[in-house]
Order: structure tokens, then sequence, then C-alpha cells
């Protein structure tokens, strides 16, 4: 039998198997506000036979996105503009989940394949906020410090974020701590050189992120799993690292984070990371075994074989998988026949089968 492919439960929501979608942003957003393209993209990979399709990190407020292209999900008009995305994948066997973020310091900035350069308030761009003014490179906008009033705005902005997520009928909400955002930037010291209680100390640097998840569990249903999204190590000396992902893990389940999806890197541009297949999964389950949390492993998993190994091995409980379900969104279902596994094909290419 096929871990892979066996089914996974976390409070009431029942996944088909642990093949996940990470969400992966589309730049390609009205307004925060996602377009035919999301609902085929997300669509297809319902269809494709992944365990729970996630969307792409979508923005708490307007001046969260990274790009003035990204996802959204700050108004009511957001949240309806997904249920009938969200519904599409319930219909296709899959669990609809959403990403929520705040790009911080990284904000502001043009699509990636036009170079993702700042961009300018005449030409629809922002002043980026973040823990303290220091840019991500010295060729992007220097971000505004956040007051406190502007923290305790935050963490509201994430609670009604979740809020709309549930209304929008999504079943999994993940909270983006991860690759140099927001929340990410306070938790390292590299990015956070605030002198007040939300820097310095290692506990003073968790403080944002942990009432972001308190925040969030309280307002999300019980019955729904929430995860995080973590960058285990920053890949630079003085950053953020494993030691203290594990205590943030560990804080993250007391908070009420049910299963936390370990990523790395993102903060600092100039990072040596060695990247090989599976490059990340140590650090899933590092986690796993010392915070005693659910995770998920992602990063260069392309092969059925391989994804089988981490989860029937226990060296996390899911998979996330980004580039190779864009290559193929039906990687699912042609991992499933290489593993011999049950996986249902849609009725409507159920004559395309192989046998």
């Amino acid at each position: 039998m096929s871990m892979l492919f066996s089914e996974y439960r976390l409070h009431d929501v029942r996944f088909r198997n642990r093949a996940f979608v990470s969400p992966m942003c589309q730049y390609s957003s009205r307004d925060g506000l996602p377009t035919d393209w999301h609902l085929v993209h997300l669509g297809s990979r319902a269809v494709g036979g992944a365990g729970l399709v996630m969307v792409e990190a979508s923005a708490v407020s307007p001046e969260g996105r990274i790009s003035p292209h990204d996802s959204g999900i700050w108004s009511d008009a957001h949240a309806a503009a997904f249920a009938p995305i969200a519904r599409f994948i319930r219909e296709q066997g899959a669990v609809p989940a959403m990403q929520l973020a705040h790009a911080g310091r990284k904000g502001s900035t043009d699509r990636p394949w036009l170079g993702a350069k700042p961009v300018a308030a005449a030409d629809g761009g922002w002043t980026p906020l973040a823990p303290s003014a220091v840019p991500f490179t010295p060729k992007h906008a220097v971000p505004r410090a956040l007051t406190i009033v502007e923290i305790a705005r935050v963490v509201a902005d994430f609670r009604a974020a979740a809020v709309r997520a549930a209304d929008a009928g999504f079943d999994v909400i993940e909270l983006h701590l991860a690759h140099g955002y927001l929340l990410h930037e306070f938790l390292s010291p590299l990015s956070n050189r605030r002198d007040d209680e939300f820097g310095g100390s290692l506990d003073n640097r968790l403080r944002l992120p942990l009432m972001v998840a308190e925040a969030v569990r309280e307002a999300w249903p019980e019955r729904l799993p929430l995860f995080a999204r973590i960058s285990a190590t920053d890949w630079a000396d003085g950053g953020w690292d494993l030691e203290q992902s594990v205590v943030l893990a560990q804080r993250l389940k007391a908070a009420g984070v049910d299963l936390v999806d370990c990523s790395s890197g993102g903060l600092v541009a100039d990072a040596q990371i060695p990247l090989a297949p599976g490059y990340q999964t140590p650090f899933a389950t590092a986690i796993r075994e010392r915070a005693g949390i659910a995770t998920g492993a992602v990063g260069l998993i392309t092969d059925a074989v391989q994804a089988e190994q981490i989860v029937a091995t226990g060296l996390a409980d899911v998979v996330f998988m980004a580039r190779e379900l864009l290559r193929n969104p039906y990687w699912p279902l042609h991992a499933a026949r290489e593993l011999r596994a049950e996986a249902p094909w849609p009725p409507q290419y159920e004559r395309a089968r192989p046998r």
C-alpha cells in the first residue's frame, strides 16, 4: 500500500492523499481579485489528483502584496470572487486551501518576468512596510518601519482574512512566515533591528508571528486545520536557523497550528543554498521529531518514489510540490499508477486512463 496515496486527516478534514500543491504566485490578479487564469490553474491541479490545492500567497491588505498583480483577500469582494474556485476544487475531490500573507519589505515590485524591479507610486506601487527600515537589496525601496499601532493592524488584517477565507469556502489556511516576507522579517535578526518588544531577543522576534497565529486560530473554525509555512533557515550567518525554527514550531503548535510546511531561504538575496533533490526535507524531519508537530516537506521533490519514501519513512507527513506540478498538473495520477496505488480519475477523462 502506498503511504503517499493513503488518506490523511486533520480535524474534520479528509485529504484523499498526501501530495499537496504548494502556493505558487501567478502575478495575474486584478486589484487582488482572481481571474479566469486562477480557476484554470488551480482547478486543473484538483482535476490532476492532488490531495490539497493551495491558492498562492494572498495579501491580507493592499500593501501586503508582492506586486500590484498579486492575489488578495482583504475585502468581502475578494472572498466572493474566490468562492467559485474553492467550490470547483472541492468538487474535484481536493481540499481547497489559501495561504495568507504580507510581503513586507519585498512588496511593491513588478512581475518576475518583467524583472521584479520596484514599482513607483505613480505606477501603482506603494511604500513597503517592515519591522525596520532595512531594504531587501540596495535596488529595493527602503521600507518604512511599522509602528506599534500598525503592528496591531497587521494582526487584525490576518484575522479578518481568515474569516473571509472561511466564508469563501476554504478548508485550510496557511500563514506565510517564510521566504523573507513580513512575518519572517520579524523573526530574523538580519531584518529585524527593533529595540522594542518586537525586536532583539528570540521571544520578542517571535511575538508578532505568534500573535497572528493566535488571532487567526481564534477566528478560524475549530473543525478546520491551520498550517504555517516557515523558512527553517536563512542560509546566512547570524540569521534565522533550525534551532530557532524548532522553538517557533513548538510555540505555533501551542497556538493551535496543526502542520508546519518547512521551506527555507528568501530573506537575503545572496544566500548560498545547496540545491539538491529533497534538500529541505531534513528540516521537516527535525521539526516533526523535535517539536512534535506534523510537517510538510517541500523543495525539489519531483519523483513518485522519492515522494513515497519521504512519507513512508516518516520524514514528513505530507509533501508539497510546486514546479513539478507546473510542468505536469496530472502528476498525482501518474505517480499513483507508478506506485500501483488507487487514484480515481475524473469520469470525463476515464477513457484515457492507462490500463
